[in-house]
């Protein structure tokens, strides 16, 4: 699998910004410490990429190879190797929320789409936990995913939601097939790609329909003084958070509220919005367990060949048009598309 220069975070930096403004030393100052971060991972990543280097493939076998490190609040990667596949429990149960992680996001992958590890190829997961001095985030850095601890009382323990690792490591499947670039309407896809799997993976992992699921990413992870439910809404962008230390969440549901900012490689985290909720309309149309039908029909676009790097999102909904045609006809599953994109205001032409 060839790397990239992408590096993608599950806390928007305008989550972060917001924070670092805090009159509160203990909110403030981790937040500054994590965007100072970031910007320098970013920085690094770009820079690595640049020089052409793989990550190491595997061979394809129906069974995760996972390993855990510690970096026991420090910054360096990946740090301690504190667990294997074959080992026990861990005393520690960071580690053993993100080996479980870990797992719940292979065995979707193969079991949904038959695909064997986020490469196709048996790449090896590995995650490392206890990143940073109250590090907040969680991000893949094109080989593996890190997670911080979260910051005290605003953003909690990052191995606490599943979807968040189901959405980072979607991140590399997404770099392994289409490998969307990291800016404008092709990186809002890459992030809503991340959304609605990280979202599925949770949904398969509790044999959840469509109906059943909360459809939210990052659910659990803020305090309980702060008002809101989760990072983001599929099933209600923009209605995730609403709250004086945070801010209220800027995403949009259809391209009317469309944000164009600088900010952020175009607004990536804001403007999926707009895809996640296209995604969320067919799913809910068609029922059942979306990953067999919306699922498929996302999945199959994103590996299918045709999806360019700078894809936009009329050309994602083209495509996905043409893929509910082809896997499924002219039925319910053509229409719940096509009214989708519709509804958000993406036309399909």
């Amino acid at each position: 699998m060839e790397t990239t220069a992408t590096f993608c975070t599950i806390v928007p930096p305008h989550i972060l910004d917001k924070l670092a403004q805090s009159e509160d030393p203990a909110v403030s100052e981790p937040a500054r410490r994590t965007l100072e971060r970031d910007a320098l991972l970013r920085t690094q990543r770009r820079i690595s990429a640049g020089r052409g280097e793989a990550a190491p493939a595997g061979t394809p076998s129906d069974r995760p190879q996972r390993t855990i490190y510690d970096a026991a609040q420090r910054d360096t990667l990946p740090g301690a190797k504190v667990h294997a596949e074959s080992d026990r429990p861990a005393k520690d149960q960071a580690v053993n929320r993100a080996h479980a992680g870990l797992g719940a996001t292979f065995d979707f992958y193969l079991k949904a789409y038959g695909r064997h590890s986020i490469d196709d190829c048996g790449l090896p997961l590995d995650a490392t936990v206890h990143y940073g001095d109250s590090y907040g985030n969680v991000f893949w850095n094109g080989e593996q995913m890190v997670l911080g601890d979260g910051m005290g009382k605003v953003l909690l323990d990052f191995t606490e939601s599943p979807e968040v690792i189901g959405h980072e490591l979607t991140h590399g499947v997404t770099q392994s097939t289409a490998d969307l670039d990291y800016s404008g309407q092709s990186g809002a896809l890459n992030e809503s790609i991340s959304d609605v799997f990280g979202s599925l993976v949770k949904q398969y992992a509790l044999g959840q329909t469509a109906d059943q699921a909360d459809w939210l990413i990052g659910a659990g992870l803020f305090g309980p003084a702060i008002r809101g439910v989760a990072l983001r809404s599929l099933k209600a962008p923009g209605t995730a958070y609403d709250d004086p230390q945070l801010g209220k969440d800027p995403q949009p549901t259809t391209m009317d509220d469309y944000v164009r900012t600088s900010r952020d490689n175009g607004g990536v985290h804001i403007n999926s919005g707009i895809p996640n909720h296209a995604f969320y309309l067919v799913a809910s149309a068609l029922g059942g367990h979306a990953w067999e039908q919306a699922g498929k029909i996302w999945y199959a676009t994103l590996t299918g060949g045709e999806l360019a790097a700078d894809a936009d999102f009329a050309d994602f909904a083209r495509l996905t048009a043409a893929t509910a045609r082809s896997l499924f006809g002219e039925g319910d599953e053509i229409q719940a598309v096509l009214k989708a994109w519709s509804m958000v205001g993406v036309p399909i032409a």
